[in-house]
């Protein structure tokens, strides 16, 4: 797996715009973060920025807006990141993350059955 830019929290959020919308204006961004936080348009432009800086997204300049598009996908970022938090707070342990949700009582009972179908659907998958 190739190493992966190290996104903050509000890279992230603004990755997800751009994931769900590509290609996307730098005002498409603006206009649908503003439903969610209220960041100001240059916050926006200067977190794209980064973004470009650190190779997780690309632009091209269309008339007098630039237009981006990721260079990370999100399937693949998702899964480093959730590997990285395994092995940080559970020593990659998948199984010790879900006893200490159920022990402090995370897990609703809907939680746990759809825990439970989909592990016996992974099992089925591996008997094939």
């Amino acid at each position: 797996m190739r190493d992966l830019p190290r996104i903050s929290e509000a890279e992230y959020e603004v990755m997800k715009v751009v994931w769900k919308n590509e290609p996307i204006s730098t005002n498409g961004v603006i206009e649908l973060l503003a439903d969610i936080n209220n960041w100001s348009p240059k916050t926006v432009q200067t977190l794209l920025h980064r973004l470009v800086k650190k190779g997780a997204l690309s632009y091209n300049k269309e008339s007098r807006s630039f237009v981006y598009v990721a260079l990370v996908k999100e399937e693949e970022y998702v899964a480093e990141e959730s590997h990285s938090f395994l092995n940080r707070f559970y020593n990659g342990a998948l199984n010790a993350m879900v006893l200490n949700f159920l022990e402090q009582d995370k897990l609703s009972e809907d939680d746990i059955h759809e825990l439970r179908r989909m592990l016996n659907e992974g099992t089925k998958k591996g008997e094939k």
